[in-house]
């Protein structure tokens, strides 16, 4: 199953302003239409998982305005793509996904205001993903899997892979299986060190990774690979040879590299 890539990096590298704390949500009260661009990009890519612009709109970012633009959201992703791709309803880190230090003490409210708005929405799946913390992710999931929709969790060592080790995430990965998400990936880890870690969410479920191409850049955000589309693809091969069967793209990847994913390993590749 071939994911889409970022929005958050894409929208940077396409020249829409990306600023703090609202990051990709800027562009939903800014540049829909630059959203709805990257969505069928990432569509004629490939991609058949398609995840909204959430991973910003919360209330404690956003004051009450959160629920109009998550709302928003679903609503850009679920036109610009095919009837019959899936809406993936993204639920992050309340505060920072590189700061678990940040994680607050109480998040269940506020994970849950945001899964239950995905669900009315009409989310296809809820997808917690790039908790570094491992108790707020845990919150995260069961309130999605509260809403009755199907649940991918996803956990990240950050792009330096020094939040969490394999170990960690192994862990977390058994605690998200017993709580009911029904997909464990990583994500948002350089690609040339995703395997280790991706090894440590082969649980019993369906299983992969999103990972980075480039690294984080304190003035623009992040700074963009040269790592070719075909390098990312290469590295994917040993995440398939591995047992994933869930692939897409993090930080620094775009439509290209989410193409020959899909020319490689998705249901028409070549042969």
């Amino acid at each position: 199953m071939i994911l889409d890539g970022p929005l958050g990096t894409e929208l940077l590298r396409r020249g829409v302003p990306t600023p703090l704390p609202l990051w990709s949500a800027w562009a939903l009260r800014n540049d829909p239409d630059a959203i709805a661009a990257i969505h069928r990009d990432y569509a004629l890519a490939g991609a058949t998982v398609h995840t909204t612009n959430t991973f910003r709109t919360k209330r404690r970012q956003l004051g009450d305005a959160w629920a109009d633009l998550a709302r928003a959201a679903v609503r850009v992703a679920r036109n610009a793509v095919p009837d019959d791709h899936t809406i993936a309803g993204s639920i992050a880190p309340l505060e920072d996904c590189y700061r678990p230090d940040l994680s607050p003490e109480r998040p269940r409210a506020e994970h849950r205001e945001l899964a239950l708005l995905l669900a009315e929405e009409g989310c296809d799946l809820l997808l917690c993903e790039t908790f570094p913390h491992i108790g707020e992710a845990l919150v995260a999931i069961d309130e999605a899997v509260a809403t009755g929709l199907p649940t991918w969790a996803s956990f990240t060592a950050g792009p330096e892979t020094d939040l969490l080790t394999p170990d960690q995430i192994h862990t977390a990965a058994l605690q998200a299986r017993e709580r009911g998400a029904v997909a464990v990936l990583v994500n948002c880890i350089p690609a040339s060190r995703t395997l280790e870690y991706l090894h440590a969410v082969d649980v019993g479920l369906p299983f992969g990774a999103y990972a980075n191409a480039g690294h984080a850049d304190e003035k623009m955000g992040w700074e963009p690979s040269e790592q070719a589309p075909e390098l990312y693809a290469d590295l994917a091969q040993t995440w398939v040879d591995a047992g994933a069967t869930l692939l897409g793209g993090c930080c620094g990847t775009d439509p290209r590299h989410i193409a020959e994913l899909s020319r490689r390993f998705g249901p028409t590749r070549s042969r």
